[in-house]
């Protein structure tokens, strides 16, 4: 197959493999400014440096974006167990957890498979629930995310949640366990490998292990900002491709690999596409707080609710240059198939495409409003959990340049073959083919999960 756009191919790779500012800018964005966690002063310094690049790269309509949401502030926090010994566990609290004191008995229910909830509700109500970090319990088609698992067990009753990662070696596992924003109704925590292994060995010898738990985490009205900027089109500006990665990471790390690696990947992108012209306009966004419930993509689609049907594709990039492959996830729109093979084909890129979706990230409130979304996902590489991920190891010697590069390529020659593509089958999903999508048979599980959250926390 011949490559139409075979010239603005080798602009865009020559300059982005010849380029240092991709790894630059992730330096810049994690040694300087931190964890850009919700409310920090790292999180505004960075949407700001964001806008500034945006400027120097020659985009327009170049903006801020503000919304207000509950934010939340990591306090002091000690885990003591109190019988049958005396010891003092190292834990954190994760993010939306109530500041509590408190005392339990820990029951333990391994990786945390959904049966295993239903099946144990009576052993489980009134302790803290233990559960790991591992995504694919035995058995299981599909991941089980920790809101999931932090979920189930306050539906089944439980007094808290102790999250252990299940890598050795790399502490204590964070993530948000809120509800669409709302802060978590039970207490959350995280604690290592080796500290969950050692809680094990001692109930197996020992009997019933319980605990003391006491924090001070903050809960307090908080703003965010998106940064938006735009490549406008030259013969159709009304229809809009958009590429979008958060830029908050967890207070615990830099967050370089999630989600910074896709930030520098977009800004990447935006620097080598700002050079040249396209048909349609080619949309930039980065995400606020993502990290506690997708609020800044939640809080677009709000606003901006009679643009969405202008938005022709959007791709997101969330930790895109750390992945360790750089596939295209579809999201189940198979009518898009044979067109990404085609530019699969004419790019001569080794990709893999798939047709998955999840919701937990910023793709996720777009495609609930029926807009066709995809994402730069490792779809040839499964993983049991996130690895370094979301613990304080998440740091800029992880991401490698050429991950930057590949990730920020692929995004951009995408970028520009559907700018320019006629042909373009997919229409937006209407609110019925989105309820049938989310109810299909192999989601019926979740989406009763989720059913269930929804009717506790609207009764609350």
């Amino acid at each position: 197959m011949t490559n139409p756009h075979l010239p603005l191919d080798q602009k865009i790779l020559g300059d982005i493999y010849s380029s240092r500012e991709a790894m630059d800018n992730l330096e810049i964005l994690c040694d300087d400014f931190g964890s850009r966690f919700g409310g920090t002063k790292g999180e505004k310094l960075a949407a700001d440096f964001i806008k500034a690049k945006f400027e120097e790269y020659g985009l327009s309509n170049i903006h801020l974006e503000a919304f207000d949401y509950l934010g939340w502030e990591r306090g002091e926090v000690t885990l003591n167990i109190i019988s049958p010994i005396q010891k003092t566990i190292s834990c954190i609290t994760l993010p939306l957890s109530p500041p509590v004191n408190v005392e339990g008995e820990i029951f333990d229910i391994g990786v945390g498979a959904p049966k295993d909830f239903d099946a144990k509700s009576d052993e489980i109500k009134g302790k803290f629930l233990m559960t790991n970090s591992e995504l694919y319990p035995k058995g299981s088609k599909r991941w089980i995310h920790r809101n999931e698992k932090y979920g189930r067990s306050l539906l089944a009753g439980a007094t808290g949640f102790i999250f252990v990662n299940h890598y050795p070696g790399y502490g204590p596992a964070t993530g948000g366990v809120g509800y669409q924003g709302k802060a978590g109704i039970i207490p959350a925590i995280s604690i290592s490998m080796e500290d969950g292994a050692f809680i094990q060995r001692l109930a197996k010898r020992k009997g019933t292990v319980k605990i003391h738990l006491k924090s001070n985490d903050k809960l307090l009205p908080k703003t965010s900002w998106n940064i938006i900027g735009d490549i406008v089109g030259t013969e159709k500006p009304a229809e809009i491709i958009m590429l979008g990665s958060h830029y908050d990471g967890h207070d615990i790390s830099q967050g370089a690999s999630d989600p910074a690696s896709g930030v520098a990947s977009v800004m990447e992108a935006a620097r080598v596409l700002a050079k040249e012209s396209h048909p349609r306009t080619i949309r930039f966004a980065m995400w606020g707080v993502e990290e506690i419930g997708l609020l800044g993509s939640n809080a677009y689609v709000q606003t901006h609710k009679s643009d969405l049907d202008k938005i022709r594709f959007y791709l997101n990039m969330d930790s895109a240059g750390g992945m360790p492959t750089k596939d295209i996830n579809l999201h189940e729109w198979h009518e898009l198939q044979s067109t990404f093979e085609s530019f699969r084909e004419e790019m001569a890129q080794d990709f893999a495409i798939g047709q998955t979706f999840h919701s937990a990230s910023d793709h996720y409130p777009f495609l609930l409003k029926g807009v066709i979304t995809g994402g730069i996902e490792s779809v040839r590489q499964t993983r049991s959990g996130r690895g370094y991920g979301h613990t304080k190891y998440d740091t800029v010697d992880k991401v490698t340049i050429l991950g930057l590069r590949d990730a920020a390529s692929l995004a951009a020659r995408i970028a520009l073959r559907v700018a320019r593509a006629e042909d373009w089958s997919a229409t937006p999903r209407d609110a019925k083919a989105v309820e049938d999508l989310l109810n299909q048979p192999s989601l019926v599980e979740i989406q009763r999960f989720r059913q269930r959250m929804e009717s506790f926390f609207t009764k609350r």
